[in-house]
């Protein structure tokens, strides 16, 4: 009988050798490290990942009028609102807004997992629990002072004696904490209460967003906000790093498309926001 040739030989010995190795991966599955992920980001997948309890929690934060606040008839609207309807949408899930009236209070309801996602702006002891997406609108913060106020500018605030009231975890009490060294910082419980904590406790200084401040200053007169921010508030949308980067990369995406669609424009436009201004890609 004739020898086969070497090249069938090789090629049996070949086939032998997938046959046995299917069999042994079978056998043996290749542990978690070494197999290939593959990330699913559909929509059934993500809305299980951000409402596993089938509707979409929302933190919205009523203390910030540029964001949010009540309509006519009691119910939240604004930008914030917005946002959380077309991303509840894109999940293809109902949504709850779970509203509160400080930013901090929006950041517990987040952490203590009374909220899936939120509204904050970005700062960096926030990031220690929550991803941010980039900023979908900047914000400014400023000073107001009494009219009689020897205060005419923001490197007069920080001196030894001045007291500069702020909402109790909100951006700027977190950047004034860091940045003020010689003024002492009063906590009022909520931004919207400040400039009447300012009046009532004689204090010299109250910080804010710029149009809840001058919107108290037109109606209590006698009151002038400072010429010159102190910060750029960040807004962004968060997530908790605990449901994961994948999570943290489709909350990203959509906000990335709601800016470059002309969504968030809109909204601010629809909403009659002033002083805001849509978030580029760089900020």
């Amino acid at each position: 009988m004739a020898k086969p040739s070497t090249c069938t030989a090789c090629l049996r010995s070949l086939t032998a050798m997938l046959t046995l190795a299917a069999i042994m991966r079978m056998t043996f599955p290749l542990p978690a490290f070494a197999q290939t992920q593959v990330i699913d980001t559909s929509q059934s997948s993500m809305a299980r990942v951000f409402a596993p309890g089938g509707t979409l929690r929302v933190s919205i934060n009523l203390g910030n009028p540029v964001l949010a606040s009540l309509d006519a008839g009691g119910k939240p609207q604004g930008v914030s609102v917005d946002l959380a309807t077309a991303f509840a949408k894109r999940l293809g899930v109902p949504l709850q807004l779970v509203t509160v009236t400080s930013a901090g209070a929006s950041v517990e309801n987040v952490n203590q997992e009374k909220a899936d996602i939120g509204f904050f702006a970005v700062d960096p002891k926030r990031g220690q629990e929550i991803s941010f997406t980039k900023p979908y609108v900047l914000i400014e913060g400023f000073y107001l002072v009494r009219n009689t106020s020897a205060i005419t500018t923001n490197q007069q605030v920080d001196q030894p004696g001045v007291t500069v009231a702020v909402g109790k975890g909100s951006a700027y009490d977190l950047f004034l904490t860091r940045e003020l060294h010689n003024a002492t910082i009063v906590r009022i419980p909520t931004s919207p209460a400040v400039v009447q904590a300012f009046l009532d406790q004689h204090l010299d200084v109250a910080a804010g967003v710029q149009q809840q401040l001058e919107k108290d200053a037109a109606k209590t007169g006698g009151l002038r906000v400072l010429n010159q921010r102190f910060m750029v508030i960040r807004q962004a949308m968060g997530v908790p790093k605990a449901k994961g980067p994948d999570a943290a990369a489709y909350l990203a995406k959509f906000v990335d498309d709601m800016k470059s669609s002309g969504f968030v424009a809109a909204a601010l436009a629809r909403h009659q926001i002033e002083g805001a201004a849509v978030a580029g890609d760089n900020d």
